[in-house]
């Protein structure tokens, strides 16, 4: 399972990355630049459910909306503390539950393995709408569909 969520976490980096440079393009590009905004500060908000560094009451879902000039540090910071977080994190731990507060106050738990698929997740339901935004203004949307980068020539061995 942890060689699966490394593989599918380092794809979504891709795909948003390759999303970003084409954000940067965008005539208008405030929308698109807050919802990535948003995919950054959710990364982080997950982060700091595990790793503890402020009480999760003063993140939000929403929270800083980068400068165009942030964007690009402020994703690789987020992508590079779960990668680490991930990296260190055990088999047995990707099993066992995460405790949090809901919004509503209550007591919730989830899988941490199902909180890096959540991520991933929300990132492509993001890049979805972003991608409408960059198709709206008739620049080409960039190929980041995950089966693009699975996809290997039938000759070379898929499994390393």
């Amino acid at each position: 399972m942890k060689k699966y969520l490394q593989d599918y976490f380092s794809y979504n980096n891709r795909a948003n990355t390759m999303l970003l440079d084409t954000i940067l393009t965008l005539p208008e590009k405030a929308e698109a630049v807050r919802l990535f905004s948003h995919l950054i500060t959710s990364q982080n908000k997950w982060l700091n459910r595990l790793v503890g560094d402020q009480p999760d009451s003063e993140l939000g879902w929403f929270g800083t909306v980068f400068s165009e000039q942030q964007l690009a540090q402020e994703w690789e910071k987020s992508y590079a503390g779960w990668l680490s977080y991930l990296n260190a994190a055990s088999e047995a731990e990707l099993e066992s539950f995460v405790y949090f507060t809901g919004n509503d106050r209550s007591k919730l738990k989830v899988l941490l393995k199902d909180i890096v698929f959540q991520l991933n997740c929300h990132s492509v339901h993001h890049r979805a709408q972003i991608n409408r935004l960059i198709s709206e203004q008739g620049v080409k949307v960039p190929p980041t569909d995950y089966i693009r980068m699975a996809v290997l020539p039938a000759d070379e061995d898929a499994t390393g």
